[in-house]
């Protein structure tokens, strides 16, 4: 295998709706080939991030810390999380501060709400809501400028809802919320990452508590509104009618999209797809006609 072949496999795997066990293995070769070959941090991590979303952390601290060992700051960053979390099934909050902090002292603005998040739980640290907020509304500021839909927009708007809520301001904090939504909306459009969708299910919840759904208006993520409960809905793709349902089964509902079950609306939006394989998250905005059939 020569570096040109292996970027190719790698290209051919990245561009790929569907893959086989096949094509993974030679997708794995040829990153681990590459890594050897360049020694380039930006491999290691793009390993580490597949293994990630794959939740095969043990694998992906591998990579990170290989990345980590050459001074790569985005090391840091993902080895913060792989700590705070405890994602290989030991949290270390001393880890994680110090590599949040770290990139914090450099102007990561990720790193800087985790470490706002652990003056907020008392992580490591003894808690302070007061630095918890300080922290948030300065991000706020730097947010502004961002442009790019996978800088943490979300991640501090949401934040700071909740402290709006806390403080009254519910208009505010829905205004934050809507914002959020559509940014976040673009960004999965692009990586239906699980933690992606875990912040817009979040925020959803939230956003309800503090409004009333409207169901002669609603759209496609809202569906994590409405798939708690039992609710049958309809909407369109290209012409082509979609039927979804939410049916009670033991604390929570399962979802039937067309003839396809899922365990979950975790697993609805991480899973469900066109039958050309198209992922509806990549689609949404082409998604439209959205109607509740029946509530109950």
């Amino acid at each position: 295998m020569t570096v040109k072949e292996a970027r190719e496999i790698v290209r051919n795997f990245d561009e790929g709706k569907k893959f086989t066990d096949e094509e993974e293995f030679m997708f794995i070769e040829a990153m681990n080939f590459l890594i050897e070959e360049n020694k380039d941090p930006k491999d290691m991590m793009y390993l580490g991030g597949y293994y990630y979303e794959l939740k095969h952390f043990d694998l992906a601290l591998k990579y990170y810390e290989m990345a980590a060992a050459m001074d790569y700051d985005e090391a840091y960053e993902c080895l913060g999380y792989i700590w705070y979390y405890g994602r290989t099934g030991e949290r270390d909050f001393k880890k994680a501060f110090e590599y949040f902090s770290k990139m914090m002292d450099k102007g990561n603005l990720v790193a800087a709400y985790k470490v706002a998040d652990m003056y907020k739980n008392g992580y490591y640290v003894d808690k302070d809501m007061n630095k918890y907020q300080s922290i948030i509304e300065d991000l706020y500021k730097k947010v502004q400028k961002c442009k790019n839909v996978f800088d943490p927009v979300p991640e501090v708007y949401t934040r700071l809802a909740r402290i709006r809520t806390e403080e009254g301001k519910e208009e505010d904090a829905v205004n934050l919320y809507l914002k959020a939504k559509d940014w976040l909306a673009q960004r999965i459009r692009f990586n239906a990452f699980f933690g992606n969708l875990n912040i817009m299910k979040w925020l959803i919840d939230d956003l309800y508590e503090l409004i009333k759904f409207d169901e002669e208006w609603f759209d496609f993520f809202d569906l994590y509104y409405l798939l708690k409960t039992p609710n049958k809905i309809k909407f369109f793709y290209e012409d082509e009618e979609m039927n979804l349902e939410s049916v009670m089964e033991g604390d929570e509902c399962v979802v039937r999209f067309n003839d396809k079950w899922y365990h979950s609306r975790d697993d609805f939006f991480k899973d469900a797809a066109t039958e050309d394989g198209t992922k509806l998250t990549a689609i949404y905005g082409d998604l439209y006609g959205f109607e509740v059939m029946k509530n109950g």
